[in-house]
């Protein structure tokens, strides 16, 4: 039985205000069954994993680079990440990769550096709206993987998110059909390629999860969590999410 994670995505959100809301957010999950994951702006990992040390909450990044230090002004090593006190780190994300021009192969040299600095790689992947509409979602997702995706992961290593770029931030989202078919895909391809690994991997599903349709998201069988954006920055807006994936999978 795959553990549930309730992953929060900041962005480029919060200053040191924002603390607040982690400590309300610790205050209302003191023992939960399922994992919680925040990943502030670089600026805020290290007074946030202090916030957050001894309870059950987690911290991580929003991206490092695939070499270990060096001449890389702006960037951030996995190092980094776990001197500031971070365990996770998202890679690939459908920002990065549309901002920063991102390939797959350079997300999946991240994810080695990610693997190697003792972190664990959350890897996106997500079609556009003419992919969807052209009826390309799954030869992209399965692109994305093959090309995303370093050889070795395991379950307790790596987590999935699918995020379809058309639903994030947008307030729309797939049905749930679609959100089944791409995430049992998924799957078939973790297990083909990872063998029983495969079956341990977490896969996160985002794209304007709120509370009034976490519920029915979670229900889905090979979704084990979600990635969430906007909605991790207020604690009156995550913990309900935290607490219907509880519901589901805790």
């Amino acid at each position: 039985m795959r553990r549930g994670l309730a992953a929060g995505n900041w962005k480029m959100n919060g200053t040191a205000a924002s603390l607040g809301e982690v400590e309300a957010l610790k205050t209302a999950h003191t023992a939960p069954s399922v994992d919680i994951l925040i990943c502030p702006p670089a600026t805020l990992l290290d007074r946030l994993s202090a916030v957050t040390h001894g309870s059950a909450i987690a911290t991580g990044g929003q991206d490092c680079h695939p070499a270990k230090a060096g001449a890389h002004t702006g960037d951030i090593a996995a190092a980094m990440i776990t001197d500031a006190g971070g365990t996770h780190v998202i890679l690939g994300h459908s920002e990065r990769r549309a901002d920063h021009q991102e390939t797959d192969a350079q997300v999946c040299a991240k994810a080695k550096a990610a693997l190697e600095g003792g972190l664990i790689a959350v890897i996106c992947l997500g079609e556009s709206l003419d992919e969807r509409e052209a009826g390309q979602t799954l030869d992209v997702i399965g692109s994305q993987l093959a090309g995303s995706l370093p050889d070795g992961l395991t379950g307790a290593t790596a987590v999935i998110a699918y995020e379809p770029i058309w639903a994030i931030g947008t307030g729309k989202i797939p049905t749930i059909e679609q959100i089944t078919e791409v995430h049992d895909f998924i799957r078939a391809d973790l297990v083909a390629r990872f063998g029983a690994e495969g079956e341990a991997i977490r896969v996160l599903y985002g794209g304007s999860v709120k509370p009034a349709n976490a519920a029915e998201i979670f229900a889905v069988a090979n979704v084990d969590g979600a990635l969430v954006g906007g909605a991790s920055l207020k604690a009156e807006d995550f913990s309900p999410i935290i607490s219907a994936l509880e519901a589901a999978k805790g």
